[in-house]
């Protein structure tokens, strides 16, 4: 898998939105409901990428310091309805944190990680350090390094 680059800057800010949107309302105590978006106000590139279906990771931090990281790896709804959900299941279900408090979240930054369909690496020597995630699987274990997890954890 790798950073989807395809992602423009109108459609980020769209799906940043979308972030903001769910958690603030779950903190209101607010009914969420499952956003749709007007297709015409996206060119027909971005209009595409946010109904196809799509992977997307939702990772929050306070002061650099991970809060809750949730995401699909294999993409099964549509990368519009996907972000959604994984900012709720980022700010309350990440099981490594409590919930989200009101408090917490002004003090919070949140990454979005659209991801492309994950392929075989057949040469390890063609990874590209913070453009390629990797999912490892040993002994019935598995698990996700995000594309900019190395760089920002200064492996390279």
């Amino acid at each position: 898998m790798s950073l989807e680059s395809r992602v423009s800057p109108k459609c980020r800010s769209w799906l940043a939105g979308q972030v903001v949107r769910v958690i603030t309302a779950h903190l209101k105590q607010e009914q969420v409901e499952l956003e749709s978006f007007d297709a015409s106000d996206f060119t027909p590139t971005d209009a595409a990428l946010l109904l196809a279906k799509g992977s997307v990771f939702v990772t929050l931090k306070i002061k650099q310091n991970l809060r809750g990281c949730i995401g699909s790896i294999m993409p099964y709804e549509p990368l519009y309805v996907n972000i959604q959900r994984m900012a709720y299941s980022a700010a309350f279900n990440d099981p490594r944190f409590p919930p989200l408090t009101p408090a917490e979240w002004p003090l919070c930054s949140a990454e979005i990680s659209v991801l492309s369909q994950p392929t075989l690496c057949p040469d390890p020597s063609k990874i590209e350090i913070g453009r390629h995630g990797l999912i490892l699987h040993y002994q019935g274990r598995s698990g996700v390094f995000l594309p900019q997890v190395p760089v920002e954890q200064h492996w390279a």
